[in-house]
């Protein structure tokens, strides 16, 4: 009844997602005709709002499906704990694991959840990114190695990799309610979590660990921006023309 109650949410959010915005989405290297198969893990990179949920208005209802029955998602303490906002994201998925952000017995929790069913969703930075381009530390973002513990966990299976190109036009972290009727625009891409895995150090775990971070850090410098190659904010302008490959859904 839960995995139910939790497609409705879902599906609710992804219509008023539509409904009060637009969204701008380009794969990478164009889109799969598989593209929204089953995924075991989903990651986000670029994390800049709290109100990052408004891309349920992207995926299908099978997507949301799959994340309300089989969604495993680590989502920090400190956001859980909140009066209201905490609540709905005990309820953004079938599985919702409150962590502290360090290696210890909550994120053992997240890693004993997984099994082949699984589908995990993680924002690899862990915190956001301020107005000033800082995390709430004064600190650069960067790729923690959380995401390099689940592809280890996991090892086969569909990636879909979310290159997020900001919200602060839509909420800054600190800020009230989020600006409506603005444009939401990302990049995905589909990686084959086996072949990844196969090209990094598997004997090696810090070596494997330093690679996936090194490698998402790159992935993230490159296609979170305006430009693929550029170094253009995300939030400032993006042409629906760039890419042969970009669509809008609205």
């Amino acid at each position: 009844m839960r995995n139910l109650f939790v497609f409705c949410l879902l599906v609710l959010l992804k219509t008023l997602s539509r409904l009060f915005y637009t969204f701008e989405v380009e794969w990478i290297g164009g889109e799969p005709e598989d593209a929204w198969d089953p995924h075991q893990v989903v990651t986000v990179l670029n994390h800049t709002s709290l109100f990052e949920v408004l891309l349920a208005g992207v995926p299908p209802n099978s997507f949301l499906w799959r994340m309300a029955r089989y969604g495993v998602v680590p989502v920090a303490s400190k956001t859980t704990e909140r009066p209201i906002l905490g609540k709905f994201y005990k309820l953004i998925a079938g599985n919702v694991v409150a962590i502290s952000r360090e290696r210890d017995h909550t994120w053992e929790a997240v890693l004993k959840s997984i099994d082949p069913r699984s589908m995990v969703v993680i924002l690899p930075e862990g915190r956001m990114k301020r107005a000033n381009g800082l995390d709430a530390y004064g600190r650069p973002l960067v790729v923690r190695g959380g995401i390099a513990d689940i592809l280890a966990a996991t090892r086969e299976g569909r990636w879909l990799s979310c290159y997020s190109l900001g919200l602060h036009h839509v909420q800054i972290p600190g800020q009230g309610l989020p600006k409506l009727f603005k444009t939401v625009r990302l990049r995905l891409e589909v990686i084959d979590v086996a072949a990844y895995c196969a090209a990094l150090p598997a004997d090696d775990p810090e070596a494997f660990r330093a690679g996936v971070i090194a490698d998402l850090t790159e992935r993230r410098d490159r296609y979170c921006t305006s430009d693929v190659g550029g170094e253009a904010e995300a939030s400032r302008s993006y042409s629906e023309t760039s890419s042969p490959t970009a669509s809008k859904t609205s």
